[in-house]
């Protein structure tokens, strides 16, 4: 019996219902729907919180696995977004539509800004004047005393939706952090698809041989940064709205620290698997939490295990690239 050729038309539906963007879209609102058909706030928090997260640790993968570029100061984009939330709100700007752009552009200029300094510079040497660009702003944050300086500050208010207050739940919330999340992973996808993904994949393997070619790898990772650092700032706008509060602890080394892991669980340069690695780490961290005060010490243990039992994508985080 002769077997049916897929055609192209399934053949796309198929891959479209494989897409991570629906897996993970799909998945987190499965759990969403389970947290609000048992009246869980705690569950519809943890949705949110894990896909903000699941958000800045995508915006980090697509740096290090198509550009090669290893940043230890994401945090400083995603305190940005935060801080944009608190400073708006207290100039009466509470709209998520205005708010948001304004936090993507926020952080987007400043990587563009700190990315023309860092980019001169190769391996480790990038990862460490990351971590020390991230520490100028952090400072700055603390400094900032009208914001509530090193103690930080609550936000005036959560952020409006069409001048509704939508988002007061946090089941409006992890809606809205799930659809962007999902977008995020559909639009890098498709870029990570186009030429221009290409580029940044050559100029990671050979910049040698790109610029032989008279291409500029130096421009396309500057924009590669922009997007990065942009993305991470959306991440930040609904940490602010999620916690109602904001410090310069966002912006800390530690907090991109955890990102890193988020990137290596789920196997680096891969975006898909930052969304997984997100999810390791937030529940890792919930769960551990109930057990004992000592959570940390577990946390890192397992954290330890399996970049060990990783030493691929632990050696090509190293090198600044994809496994």
């Amino acid at each position: 019996m002769a077997q049916s050729v897929p055609t192209p038309r399934r053949a796309a539906g198929v891959r479209l219902a494989l897409h991570p963007a629906v897996v993970g879209v799909l998945g987190f609102a499965a759990a969403l729907a389970i947290a609000h058909a048992g009246g869980s706030v705690y569950g519809a928090t943890l949705v949110a919180r894990t896909a903000l997260l699941a958000l800045a640790a995508v915006s980090l993968s697509f740096l290090i696995g198509q550009a090669g570029l290893v940043s230890f100061g994401h945090a400083a984009p995603l305190g940005i977004g935060a801080y944009v939330v608190l400073i708006a709100g207290e100039y009466g700007v509470t709209e998520m539509l205005v708010v948001l752009p304004l936090g993507f552009a926020a952080a987007a200029l400043f990587s563009v800004a700190t990315g023309a300094v860092a980019l001169r510079t190769r391996g480790v040497y990038f990862i460490m004047i990351t971590l020390a660009f991230a520490q100028m702003i952090y400072y700055v944050a603390a400094s900032l005393s009208a914001f509530g300086g090193d103690d930080g500050m609550a936000i005036a208010a959560r952020s409006t939706l069409f001048g509704l207050r939508l988002l007061k739940s946090d089941t409006g919330l992890a809606m809205l952090a799930v659809a962007l999340l999902g977008l995020a992973l559909f639009g890098l996808d498709r870029l990570i698809a186009s030429r221009y993904g290409l580029m940044l994949r050559a100029g990671r393997a050979n910049e040698a041989k790109l610029q032989a070619l008279g291409l500029d790898p130096y421009r396309h990772r500057l924009i590669a940064l922009a997007i990065g650092g942009g993305l991470a700032g959306v991440a930040g706008v609904l940490l602010a709205n999620q916690v109602e509060y904001v410090s310069p602890a966002t912006m800390n080394w530690h907090v991109s620290g955890e990102l890193i892991v988020m990137v290596v669980l789920g196997g680096t340069g891969r975006l898909a698997g930052a969304v997984l690695g997100a999810v390791a780490v937030t529940l890792l961290d919930e769960t551990l939490g109930h057990f004992t005060e000592h959570w940390k010490l577990g946390l890192g243990l397992v954290i330890v295990a399996v970049v060990l039992l990783r030493g691929a994508d632990l050696k090509a985080l190293l090198r600044g690239g994809a496994a």
